[in-house]
């Protein structure tokens, strides 16, 4: 739907010229890489792609990796954390204050990977076919505020609501009661676009608030701030958010946030303890693989081995083919494995 308004606009606007074959318009409309779950792509993107592409094996193989890593990020990171998740924010509830926020960190590696895996997954399958699809994450979670996040998370989705609704709206070029207004209008379109529940509708509120108190109070001395307390001051918020996010019922959101707050609950329990143990490596490796570390060490051992390129090759594609072989053993043995953002 949103491809299809922004190439509409754009053709009225004179940025594009109208496509007359409907082949190549239905084309454009269907590509099932990115139909369900984004990238959200342009018309202007991809026009010249349409009619004029050429594939080639360099580009085949950074297709294949970028596939296989997105599965990696679906199935061995992204599933386990939603087991976690799921366990602590049952019918049991969490049972203990550590137990609220190990589950709310899993539910937000979880909807991370899940989403930047498909992500990743539909840009690789773009590139098998000649087409280069824009990039949708760039580790959100280490952003230092709000309006950083947001550059990171979804690029695709923030872009669309600049261009389409923020900026003829008046953007930030009018009043500051017009640009609250237009924030707010913005912001309560994307928490329902994500679903008609009223917990998506005070998400995006959530969020258009904070960016308007970001601007109007925080930016200044929030830049004072150590880079540490940034962080933390983000990362907070954001949880926070995504714990509105994740329950459309209002009632048992309500007791999550007690157990968050240290109410009616212990500070810890067993059943904390438990599951911390059970699901403490991929855990861990979800917020490592979160940051940029990963890459950071792929790029040194790269220059390390700059001068052995056989050796280089080997072990590229000997640790995507265990991640490969992995995925593919997980969701033989699983019987469900569907992509969280689906339902949004």
């Amino acid at each position: 739907t949103f491809q299809t308004m922004s190439y509409t606009i754009d053709v009225y606007r004179g940025e594009v010229k109208a496509q007359r074959n409907w082949v190549d318009f239905g084309a454009y409309v269907s590509m099932f890489p990115q139909l369900i779950a984004g990238p959200i792509v342009r018309y202007a993107e991809i026009e010249q792609e349409m009619r004029n592409r050429r594939v080639t094996w360099d580009q085949a193989a950074l297709g294949i990796r970028r596939f296989v890593l997105g599965l990696g990020k679906k199935v061995l990171l992204a599933n386990p954390m939603g087991e976690l998740w799921q366990s602590l924010s049952g019918s049991a509830g969490p049972g203990s204050t550590a137990g609220a926020w190990l589950g709310l960190t899993a539910f937000a590696l979880q909807i991370y990977f899940d989403f930047s895996g498909y992500s990743d997954m539909a840009i690789g399958l773009g590139h098998l076919f000649g087409f280069h699809y824009p990039e949708n994450f760039d580790h959100p979670y280490l952003a230092k505020s709000v309006t950083e996040f947001w550059r990171r998370w979804h690029k695709t989705l923030g872009q669309w609501f600049r261009d389409y609704v923020y900026i003829p709206l008046g953007g930030n070029r009018c009043s500051r009661l017009k640009w609250c207004r237009n924030l707010l209008i913005v912001w309560g379109l994307t928490g329902l676009w994500h679903g008609a529940g009223w917990n998506f509708l005070f998400w995006g509120l959530y969020f258009g608030v904070l960016l308007m108190a970001e601007k109007m109070f925080l930016e200044t001395h929030r830049k004072r701030w150590p880079s540490w307390l940034q962080h933390g001051y983000a990362l907070f918020v954001i949880l926070i958010g995504w714990a509105i996010f994740a329950w459309d019922e209002i009632g048992c959101g309500g007791s999550y946030y007690l157990a968050l707050c240290g109410l009616r609950v212990p500070v810890w329990s067993g059943t904390a303890g438990y599951y911390l143990r059970s699901y403490l490596g991929v855990w861990l490796l979800g917020i490592i693989g979160a940051t940029n570390l990963p890459r950071r060490l792929a790029e040194k051992g790269a220059a390390v081995l700059e001068k052995r390129q056989g050796l280089q090759a080997f072990l590229e594609v000997g640790f995507l083919a265990a991640v490969f072989v992995l995925a593919v053993a997980d969701l033989v043995r699983g019987t469900y494995n569907p992509f969280l953002y689906f339902r949004f």
